[in-house]
């Protein structure tokens, strides 16, 4: 994981070292901050290009309005600036972490009425987030103890920095029982997503995702069920249980992260059947191929050309 060196902090690329915050910012006290994940990939033309970089800055001016407060930059800002971060680090592939912050002021739980808010925009390498093993392979997941919390206690549109703890103690627990990933349950126990992807199970070659209302708007999910449907297979967004998951055909997960990444077992139990049993199956392969082919440049005139932001 090569960090970039540069990073674009309230609209000046500065060194890393010289980006600096104060210990009073309300972020470190109370979760106050919000942040995107997004990932620039060379192109087959040559050069890089930024996926669907409108859509995540306006998820993150979004998820800032959730909280109450205002970003002081446009997404038109916003995204010039991931642009001058890849540039200032010399990447055409990597991946780019815009993060809005209260900074420094009232250190009671109110912000006050017109809060500093604060924004980096941060670069780096990353591969595969639950490794390549997990891309080729299939990862191994399990149901956490953790339950996402109810939409209304922590809201599930938002990318919000303290809503995240449930998700760090989940994938903790996972990683220390020997998985890659947990996957959470809503408060009534019906399957959600992972701690940062969203879910996807195929039955008889339907493809039910979770529906929208407990789960984040992935830009990814977005993307792959437009591809679904232009393949012409059938998607229904829906709540399924536990025991639908175990009985899949097929399951795999999706973010910007860990882009598309099939799944071989969960809790133990293997997905699909027979001979093929525990492994990355045909409907998720050619999701994957098509999508690798799609953020590079290799599916255009298919998908809108504004989807990917050329850095120049």
């Amino acid at each position: 994981m090569a960090r970039g060196s540069k990073l674009w902090l309230n609209g000046t690329i500065r060194n890393v070292e010289e980006a600096k915050i104060s210990l009073f910012s309300h972020v470190l006290h109370y979760g106050t901050g919000a942040f995107e994940g997004i990932r620039a990939y060379k192109q087959e033309s040559g050069g890089g290009a930024i996926f669907r970089l409108k859509e995540h800055m306006e998820r993150l001016q979004d998820s800032v309005k959730i909280m109450g407060f205002e970003l002081p930059f446009s997404v038109e800002d916003m995204c010039r600036g991931a642009i001058e971060a890849c540039k200032a680090n010399g990447f055409e592939e990597c991946y780019i972490r815009p993060l809005a912050f209260i900074g420094d002021g009232p250190l009671g739980v109110y912000p006050g009425a017109a809060p500093k808010v604060e924004l980096a925009i941060l670069v780096w390498e990353w591969g595969s987030y639950l490794g390549d093993k997990g891309v080729n392979e299939g990862a191994r997941l399990k149901v956490s103890t953790f339950v996402r919390p109810h939409v209304n206690s922590a809201m599930t549109k938002g990318k919000i920095t303290g809503a995240y703890v449930v998700g760090v103690v989940s994938k903790s627990e996972a990683i220390r029982q020997g998985y890659d990933e947990a996957l959470m349950l809503d408060t009534e126990g019906y399957m959600t997503e992972g701690t940062g992807e969203n879910l996807f199970i195929i039955k008889d070659g339907v493809i039910k995702t979770t529906q929208l209302t407990s789960i984040l708007n992935g830009v990814t999910r977005n993307t792959v069920i437009e591809m679904i449907r232009k393949r012409g297979l059938t998607l229904i967004e829906t709540r399924f249980t536990r025991d639908e998951l175990y009985c899949a055909d097929e399951v795999f997960l999706t973010g910007t992260a860990a882009e598309i990444t099939p799944v071989s077992s969960v809790d133990d139990r293997k997905i699909g059947k027979g001979t093929t049993a525990g492994k990355p199956g045909p409907i998720t392969q050619g999701i994957q191929k098509d999508y690798a082919r799609l953020v590079r440049g290799g599916m255009r005139g298919e998908f809108p050309e504004a989807w990917l932001t050329q850095v120049k």
